[in-house]
C-alpha cells in the first residue's frame, strides 16, 4: 500500500479560517493534484456523483457507539490512520465496514 504524505485538513471554526488554510497550503495541494493527474489518478466528478455526495452528507448522523478497545490496538490504529492521512475513528470505521462486508460475501458465496 502506498504511503500518503497528505496534509490533514483540520476542523475550522469559521469559513475565513478555512479559506486562509487552503490559501496557505495551495502549493502543496497543487503539487498533489498535478501528480495525481500525471499518474492518471485524478478523476472528474460528474454532476450525478456530486449530487449523490451532497445527498449522502445530508443524511442523518450514524448512531453513536462506545467500544472498549485495548490500548495497543488503538495505538496501532492511530499510527496506521496517520500514515493514511485519516482521522483514526474514520479509519477504524472503514476497517470494521470492510471486514463485515468481506465476511458477508464469504458467507453468501
Amino acid at each position: 500500500m502506498k504511503k500518503q504524505n497528505r496534509p490533514m485538513v483540520p476542523v475550522f471554526s469559521s469559513e475565513a479560517e478555512e479559506a486562509a488554510w487552503w490559501f496557505k497550503n495551495r502549493a502543496a495541494h497543487g503539487v498533489e493534484l498535478a501528480g495525481a493527474a500525471e499518474k492518471g489518478e485524478a478523476k472528474v466528478m460528474t454532476r450525478s456523483a456530486l449530487l449523490d455526495r451532497i445527498a449522502a452528507s445530508e443524511k442523518k448522523a450514524a448512531p453513536v457507539v462506545s467500544l472498549r478497545i485495548p490500548e495497543a490496538d488503538l495505538a496501532l490504529a492511530r499510527k496506521q490512520a496517520e500514515r493514511k492521512g485519516l482521522p483514526y475513528q474514520t479509519y477504524i470505521k472503514s476497517l470494521l465496514h470492510e471486514t463485515l462486508m468481506e465476511r458477508e460475501k464469504r458467507r453468501a458465496g
